[in-house]
């Protein structure tokens, strides 16, 4: 009989994406495998997860609102409507495993399998674990982490260092240089910066490009520009009016391994599955966390590539004065750029999702 495995949790792509990536991977080892999914009523997973080929089951699960809020009455009904239905997946399905990927999703469905002695794997993308996964940690079998020195967190005995899975097509992106500067049309002899907010954009790197337009025109830096598509006409009306040529602007990439493989330096948010997709692909960053996301995590995503100097980093709020200056001055200076691209690749871990799907299907056993 086939080994049955659940995947739970989701909310962001990067939640979403690696445990897509998981799921693939043990169906290359094993392709008999039966996996499932759990996630949110609304969220990102309830459309991703069936058109990459996987069942999903939504519960009404929310997030708690952190000051006294009378909606978190509401929340607490949606929680425990959500263990109810935990508890009749984990009856009915009959999982040999459950892994979570963080996220709302992955507390009932985690916490029903914990009680039922079914094996548990925590997937941690961060630097600094949710309260989610903190408080899963203590029933699960095995935790999967990206960052080093997460004993603070989670017991060592259970910690395994796996990085956090990424697409295959970001490997080795330098073998797709010609066939990148021709898709965006660029110069290859001028710099060329990667600036990338997110699938969704980000308003600080977009008012940030703006505000330098001029300098970049008169550096002769090309730019390729993800805005996101809530922000893509008005970004459009400025370089209308700036004339300049050095923009490529995208309201969204779908060819990221070309984005990544014409680029020499790459300017980008620090959620944690961004910065394992920039470790593989080496190339010099710049990291601007987002402030407005759980504990200032993606800070200290940051911090622990500058800390090694394999990125260097601008606060949010110092970003749209002096952008523009330092993607200018970092374009001109090789031996920084090489000593960047040195260190961000010694952290690369290139086969995570498939070190990951073999520790699942050991505690299957």
């Amino acid at each position: 009989m086939s080994k049955r495995i659940v995947i739970s949790g989701g909310g962001t792509g990067g939640h979403v994406f690696p445990a897509i990536s998981i799921a693939n991977a043990l169906k290359r080892i094993d392709n008999s495998l039966n996996i499932h999914f759990v996630g949110a009523l609304g969220k990102l997973e309830m459309k991703k997860v069936p058109e990459a080929g996987y069942e999903i089951t939504g519960l009404p699960v929310e997030g708690f609102i952190r000051k006294v809020s009378v909606r978190n009455i509401t929340v607490i009904i949606k929680l425990l409507k959500s263990l109810r239905m935990a508890k009749k997946i984990i009856s009915s399905f009959k999982p040999d495993v459950v892994v979570g990927v963080g996220g709302y999703a992955s507390g009932p469905i985690l916490k029903v399998a914990g009680r039922n002695g079914i094996p548990t794997l925590i997937q941690e993308q961060n630097s600094t674990p949710g309260v989610t996964n903190k408080l899963l940690a203590k029933k699960a079998k095995k935790i999967c982490v990206a960052y080093q020195d997460m004993e603070k967190y989670f017991p060592a005995e259970k910690i395994l260092l796996t990085g956090n899975p990424v697409r295959k097509d970001l490997i080795s992106p330098d073998n797709k240089r010609k066939e990148a500067i021709g898709y965006f049309r660029l110069d290859e002899s001028l710099p060329v910066i990667l600036m990338l907010g997110g699938s969704g954009g980000s308003r600080t790197i977009n008012k940030s490009v703006v505000a330098g337009l001029s300098k970049i025109e008169k550096n002769k830096v090309q730019v390729i520009w993800q805005t996101g598509k809530n922000y893509f006409e008005d970004m459009q009306i400025s370089c209308r009016r700036s004339g300049s040529l050095m923009i490529r602007l995208h309201d969204f990439i779908s060819r990221m391994d070309l984005a990544y493989a014409a680029a020499d330096i790459v300017v980008s948010r620090a959620g944690a599955v961004t910065i394992s997709e920039l470790s593989i692909s080496g190339k010099p960053v710049v990291l601007i966390p987002s402030p407005n996301v759980a504990e200032d995590h993606q800070t200290k995503n940051a911090m622990a590539l500058v800390n090694k100097d394999a990125a260097l980093m601008l606060r949010d709020d110092e970003s749209e004065k002096k952008l523009a200056d330092l993607i200018i001055e970092l374009a001109h200076n090789e031996e920084k750029c090489r000593s960047l691209s040195k260190n961000i690749s010694s952290m690369a871990i290139e086969d995570s999702d498939m070190i990951i799907a073999k520790e699942i299907l050991k505690l299957s056993e």
